[in-house]
């Protein structure tokens, strides 16, 4: 491939390379089933070539906002894998762009703690709006639980987020379901994931 930016000069999180092992093994038991999954927040880019990678059943559909096309898109050069799309503009805020193929699963990592409240209920809007029924949603990140942190790390975390933007923060799970609830979508498992972060798989029925 010709022109293509060096892995070692594009944009890298650690923490992608921390997790990604572990956030396959459950990718590989819910998404056993699925066609394509929409993958909101790609950012680095490092998730959605390894997954792709490694479930080569499905297509698998980087997003995210215009300002991180570009990073993003050199990173998918050097993986040319039949089933990983280039990746696409979308902001929760703006209408979410119509794929050709029926979107039955959609997978954002690291995202929600960063959005404002109303980006988060947009969010959910967006995914009821687009995902196929008997479709699902996976989330990974932190949540705190009856209004209480899981650890200390996360709400020095938090105060950490607030201090980049005042609306971001780690937001509280029983809204989370709650807003996934008014898409029709139930929270079918919610699994303990390293770093103290979750991982939350909704159903559509």
């Amino acid at each position: 491939m010709q022109n293509c930016t060096p892995l070692a000069q594009l944009p890298f999180s650690q923490a992608c390379e921390n997790n990604k092992h572990a956030i396959l093994t459950h990718l590989q038991q819910w998404l056993t089933h699925t066609t394509q999954v929409l993958e909101v927040g790609s950012g680095t880019g490092q998730h959605c070539v390894f997954f792709a990678e490694n479930l080569p059943h499905l297509r698998w559909q980087p997003s995210d906002q215009a300002h991180y096309l570009d990073h993003l898109q050199a990173r998918l050069q050097h993986y040319p894998l039949n089933n990983l799309a280039d990746g696409i503009e979308l902001d929760v805020n703006q209408s979410w762009p119509q794929l050709a193929d029926a979107i039955d699963a959609i997978y954002t990592a690291n995202t929600l703690h960063i959005m404002s409240p109303a980006l988060v209920e947009v969010f959910f809007v967006g995914c009821g709006k687009v995902l196929a029924n008997k479709g699902c949603v996976v989330i990974y990140g932190p949540f705190n639980y009856l209004g209480e942190f899981t650890s200390d790390s996360n709400a020095q975390f938090d105060v950490w987020l607030k201090q980049q933007h005042p609306l971001s923060g780690i937001r509280d799970i029983e809204w989370i379901i709650s807003l996934a609830k008014q898409q029709g979508l139930i929270l079918t498992e919610d699994v303990a994931m390293p770093a103290n972060n979750r991982m939350l798989y909704f159903t559509r029925t």
